[in-house]
């Protein structure tokens, strides 16, 4: 996985990554906070040992953390209230490209302490 870390004056920090993760980097950049990158590295690493599996479920994206990948999935994926079929006559479809994304664990984890490591540098 490709990526480049921002700091940005007025917006803060940021991450940019390449087009296939793109909800990756929009998970990072708006809905987890600074402050939890740490415990949410801390919680990953016992994934392994236990073979369990984490699902964090944000604003938009719901990430499912397994110790073989990450999956980010956007919550528009679910939404059984639009009924689409409505407007067959309009050929509409739902394109899914940019609302699934998904990465190994530990590019993820590589990702992780990457990002810790540059929002804590003074």
């Amino acid at each position: 996985m490709e990526y480049q870390f921002i700091r940005d004056p007025i917006t803060g920090f940021k991450v940019r990554v390449s087009d296939e993760h793109a909800l990756v980097g929009r998970w990072l950049n708006e809905e987890l906070a600074y402050d939890d990158v740490l415990s949410l590295i801390n919680l990953a690493k016992t994934l392994p040992q236990n073979k369990q599996t984490l699902v964090i479920e944000g604003t938009e994206v719901r990430v499912t953390l397994s110790c073989e990948e990450a999956l980010f999935e956007a919550h528009a994926l679910f939404h059984q209230t639009d009924d689409i079929s409505h407007y067959a006559d309009d050929a509409l479809e739902l394109d899914e490209h940019g609302l699934v994304s998904g990465c190994g664990f530990e590019d993820f984890m590589d990702l992780l302490q990457a990002w810790y490591q540059f929002i804590n540098r003074i």
